[in-house]
């Protein structure tokens, strides 16, 4: 199983890599492709609303065609756009290899869910989530200083040929190694499943902890965003100080979720909900206080921010494991589907509810808290939900 596991977190990472890897080389991206850097950055939330709304299409595939020939067609894609980006010689060419991209991880993201939920559920489902979320946050952590050491010996595409030679690793594992999970009994559909889809979307169970999932992502999308400022032009601190603060939380996350992962075994998945909800709660108290409690003389200080964020970001980890395992255990039948939905609405919901946060006229730090106290609103609500369905299913032996 540990193979197994391993397998689908390579398939997780596709997503990361491709978004981390190559964002200390936008300006010279710009530059090479004559184009001005605004054009390069939107590429960014445009290759995750591809993924996001392709998950919507890629869910019943998956459940219509079995898990690993979607995973090869998604790997098939990540080499191609991989390999359009290195060559690109114009800001169009480079969109499109960027929104093939983001189609190829729609389907890799999804087999990689479904798997979990076809082989696991209960408590055992709830580590290999959080594992897989976890694991995931060594790659904002690493990825920009891989992608600018490549850039630095050689030039802004050897990113994109670095994507291109993991993404044909991956295939040679997936087609001899990775077994086909679909269970028999699946439900197949025929088209986009709409019913299938309004049908899940009626159940307040799978809302609660999809939506869960929504306002822990857009918390940390929030930080991630406002980050930069924050931090190099209030905060002083220079581009590498910058990497090392932002590296750091991303190793303090994966510390958190091995404990999360034994936490889930010795206290269950309600206890971990409610930890995020506190964690949540406790870093938008902190980050407030720091704003109005402390002397402004000292309330740029970049240890006012990152503190606060380390608390809180901990409630991603504590939340997310738990919420995936208790959305989707219902849907054994309709893995497919329904990891599809919930990783559209914490996708689309997180990106939107920071967007909408980082828009208004708050300053940054207070917009961050705003998204805090809304990520501790919704575990909450996640948490109360877990206790009335506490002990009602559990692990696949």
């Amino acid at each position: 199983m540990q193979k197994f596991t391993l397998l689908l977190l390579s398939l997780v990472l596709l997503a990361p890599l491709g978004i981390d890897l190559y964002l200390p080389t936008l300006p010279q991206i710009a530059e090479g492709l004559a184009t001005p850097v605004s054009l390069i950055q939107i590429t960014i939330p445009l290759f995750l609303l591809v993924m996001g709304l392709g998950q919507l299409v890629t869910g019943p595939l998956v459940d219509n065609y079995g898990r690993k020939p979607i995973a090869l067609i998604g790997l098939a894609l990540y080499i191609i756009g991989s390999i359009i980006a290195a060559t690109a010689t114009s800001w169009p060419l480079f969109l499109i290899a960027r929104l093939v991209q983001g189609c190829a991880v729609c389907c890799t993201a999804v087999v990689a869910f479904s798997g979990v939920r076809d082989r696991l559920s209960g408590d055992d489902a709830a580590r290999a989530y959080g594992f897989l979320n976890g694991a995931l946050n060594i790659v904002p952590a690493l990825a920009p200083l891989l992608g600018g050491l490549l850039a630095s010996a050689f030039d802004w595409r050897a990113p994109f040929w670095f994507l291109c030679g993991y993404a044909a690793l991956i295939t040679v594992l997936v087609i001899f190694w990775l077994p086909e999970t679909r269970p028999a009994n699946t439900l197949r559909v025929k088209g986009l499943p709409l019913a299938q889809y309004a049908a899940i979307l009626r159940q307040p169970r799978f809302l609660a902890f999809a939506f869960a999932n929504a306002g822990a992502l857009g918390m940390v999308l929030t930080y991630v965003s406002l980050a930069p400022h924050v931090l190099m032009t209030e905060g002083g601190l220079s581009s590498l100080q910058f990497s090392f603060a932002f590296g750091a939380n991303g190793f303090w996350i994966m510390l958190v979720s091995v404990f999360v992962n034994k936490a889930i075994r010795k206290a269950g998945r309600p206890f971990c909900l409610a930890m995020g909800f506190i964690t949540m709660l406790l870093g938008a108290l902190l980050l407030m206080a720091g704003m109005y409690l402390l002397p402004a003389s000292i309330q740029t200080h970049w240890t006012l921010y990152m503190l606060p964020v380390a608390v809180s970001v901990a409630g991603l980890a504590f939340t997310v494991g738990p919420a995936t395992s208790y959305a989707l255990e219902p849907y054994q039948q309709q893995a497919g589907v329904a990891s599809a939905l919930q990783g559209f609405i914490q996708m689309a919901g997180g990106a939107a509810g920071s967007l909408v946060i980082v828009t208004l006229p708050l300053a940054e730090k207070m917009s961050l808290a705003w998204m805090m106290l809304l990520g501790a609103a919704l575990a909450l609500i996640a948490w109360r939900c877990s206790k009335t369905i506490q002990g009602t299913l559990t692990a696949l032996k």
